[in-house]
């Protein structure tokens, strides 16, 4: 009967510790609210803005989202599981998986960033010629396009084509110097007509307008492709997820899958066999889009880069607009 006493005697030793504690913890709280409050109000009185109060739990986000990859949550993800199935095989696999899913996720972003740019260099033709007919000169007009809609902001290439702009340097060269970079092939184009424009005196802003229609066209060409590729995409995130599901799947049955896999011969070689052919498949999937995508990046890397010597400007016959191959040769100049 004595060691209840002593249980209950510690029992309400360690209550009366953590009720201190969550005491201190409150009147610090509380402290630090109060000093905030007085220096909103000495601000307030000052006439100065009040800065916003932002929660430790938002900063604390905002600095993972900086500092850690999204890559890395992969190796993160190793730690649970590999503690679940008390191996330190998860871990490995987790780091093993880092650079393929950087890869993965590099490529994601280099096709929205391309994307991205398309439309910024149709906005920047659109933007061009309505300043070219609202009686602007070519560089002023480049100069205000390019303010308007960034297409000239990515880097020092682009740098050099306000630079050319503005103090009468050269402008083709500088326009297709910055048409190598990834989704700006439209900018050679634009460097045809300005060229085209200069040589022969032809109207720019017509020849601005057909581009912006056979960059439209290109684009939404390649918009219907990426929706009939949706499909394979979607196979190759289903065969990543399956593996996990079965697992989850396993352990809600009661079985131990973890165990298996991590522990004993059998599984260790079944989950080796299932991680070569995870890698197949995915492989397979992205060969399949990659070859998909190639014949249409590979016309529009070749109608991109349009010389003037080789661009016809001459009006369409119909009223739709007109594609991108209809930029490239006609072998001579003609005024539009």
């Amino acid at each position: 009967m004595s060691g209840v006493p002593m249980m209950w005697g510690a029992g309400a030793g360690t209550a009366a510790y953590a009720a201190a504690f969550c005491a201190g913890v409150a009147v610090w709280l509380a402290m630090g609210q109060e000093r905030g409050l007085r220096r909103a109000r000495g601000l307030a009185l000052a006439g100065a803005a009040v800065p916003e109060v932002v929660p430790p739990w938002v900063r604390w986000r905002a600095w993972v989202t900086v500092r850690v990859r999204p890559e890395w949550w992969c190796a993160a993800a190793g730690v649970p599981v590999g503690l679940a199935g008390r191996s330190v095989l998860p871990l490995i696999l987790g780091v093993l998986a880092v650079p393929l899913v950087g890869r993965v996720l590099r490529g994601r972003r280099a096709r929205q960033e391309r994307a991205a740019r398309v439309e910024q260099v149709i906005a920047l033709c659109a933007g061009m010629a309505s300043e070219v007919r609202a009686g602007r000169q070519p560089a002023d007009a480049l100069a205000m396009a390019a303010r308007d809609t960034g297409a000239l902001a990515a880097g020092a290439a682009d740098a050099a084509v306000l630079a050319a702009a503005r103090f009468g340097g050269d402008v083709p060269g500088a326009l297709r110097e910055a048409s190598r970079g990834p989704g700006a092939e439209g900018l050679a184009g634009l460097a045809a007509c300005w060229q085209v424009a200069v040589d022969s005196g032809a109207g720019l802003a017509e020849g601005l307008d057909r581009l912006e229609a056979a960059l439209r066209a290109q684009r939404d060409q390649q918009a219907d492709l990426q929706t009939k590729l949706a499909p394979a995409r979607a196979t190759a995130v289903m065969l990543a997820v399956l593996p996990a599901v079965g697992l989850l799947m396993g352990t809600a049955l009661g079985a131990d899958p973890l165990g298996v896999l991590f522990h004993t011969p059998a599984g260790i070689g079944c989950l080796v066999v299932g991680a070569v052919l995870e890698g197949v498949g995915l492989w397979w999937t992205g060969r399949i889009v990659r070859a998909a995508e190639g014949p249409v990046r590979g016309r529009a890397s070749s109608a991109g880069p349009v010389s003037s010597s080789r661009l016809s400007l001459s009006p369409a016959p119909s009223s739709a607009p007109a594609p991108a191959a209809s930029l490239v040769p006609s072998g001579r100049e003609e005024r539009w």
